[in-house]
């Protein structure tokens, strides 16, 4: 897999003479069909555009339904290409969807978030939510080609910036301690992106390489992830209370890095600098004592689970990341509860 981070009007025009492809199909929502699918209209041949809807209630089976029938409709065949243009949702769902199409084409991811880029675009992980649980169906594909360019954070709200955010600040937490350092000490706004999105795609090109399928210790992505994953789907349900990704997954680090104080893995320091600089940019989730019961249930579904036991990727020090770690019910209650108050 090739991760470039550079001007996108170079890069893709590369990738597209180093290729001779049948059909070209550019999956968008209507945020990255108005802002971002300009960027390379005019840098692509004959192509078809494909729309689904934004967000991640529609990152399921019968928007799938969608983007097959629309290649199969255009007779696209196994020689043809899917460009993901958008953020974690066009990226997971296109990219399962080119996966499955007669048996997998080729697709390439083009991320217009921070989240995208520095997390979701990396790594081969496709899929889609099924019956409320997130990202239950999928597979491991690698796309042929992440083209990056952090120009498309112009048109990005402070709220889309701010849960990327969350993923930057976990790949330092688990590899890269003098970088935590860094930018705790800052802002959400003097944070200095084109640092840090090529810093975090590097931790997790390195971490991918070695458990390409996530046998071992590709894991430690997942720090934050399981209360996190769980917070996240049991608010996807109500319009109300949804929260971004990196809300839910800043809250998770919050409470998992509880878990690791209480096991002796972290020291109160670290557990303060932590809960202190997520508070400060994400602010606390509302948890209701009707919330805690299914929160914890959801836990049960989390991928990286054995034989019915939870287990974690929990901070083992500054930088580092231990993983499957076993963790009781009565644990995460707690460390809901900590966060809580």
């Amino acid at each position: 897999m090739s991760v470039q981070i550079s001007p996108l009007a170079e890069s893709l025009s590369a990738f597209l003479k180093q290729h001779n492809y049948s059909a070209i199909a550019v999956l968008v929502d209507a945020n990255t069909k108005r802002f971002c699918y300009p960027a390379i209209k005019n840098i692509l041949p004959k192509h078809k555009i494909i729309m689904i809807r934004p967000g991640e209630h529609f990152k399921n089976l019968a928007t799938c339904e969608v983007v097959w029938q629309a290649l199969t409709d255009a007779e696209f065949d196994r020689h043809a290409l899917v460009i993901d243009l958008g953020g974690g949702v066009i990226g997971d769902l296109g990219g399962f969807c080119a996966a499955t199409y007669k048996r997998g084409i080729d697709f390439i991811q083009i991320p217009t978030t921070l989240l995208s880029q520095v997390d979701a675009s990396v790594g081969g992980k496709l899929g889609i939510d099924f019956h409320g649980f997130k990202n239950h169906i999928g597979v491991f594909k690698l796309p042929e080609a992440v083209l990056i360019d952090t120009v498309f954070f112009q048109t990005l709200p402070e709220l889309e910036l701010r849960s990327g955010f969350a993923e930057i600040i976990k790949h330092c937490l688990i590899a890269d301690a003098a970088k935590w350092n860094i930018i705790r000490r800052r802002d959400l706004n003097q944070q200095n992106w084109d640092d840090l999105v090529p810093h975090s795609v590097e931790i997790k090109k390195n971490i991918v390489a070695q458990d390409p399928n996530e046998k071992g210790i590709r894991k430690i992505l997942n720090f934050g992830h399981t209360l996190g994953h769980a917070l996240e789907t049991h608010f996807l349900a109500d319009p109300k209370r949804r929260l971004m990704h990196g809300e839910a997954i800043a809250a998770g680090m919050i409470a998992e890095a509880f878990i690791a104080n209480r096991k002796g893995m972290i020291d109160t320091g670290l557990l303060e600098q932590i809960e202190e600089y997520l508070f400060s940019i994400y602010g606390r989730v509302t948890i209701a004592d009707s919330d805690l019961e299914p929160v914890l249930m959801l836990t049960l579904q989390d991928k990286k689970n054995r034989n019915g036991q939870v287990r974690m990727a929990l901070l083992d020090g500054p930088g580092s990341c231990a993983y499957d770690v076993p963790v009781t019910k009565s644990e995460m209650r707690r460390a809901l509860d900590y966060y809580r108050t």
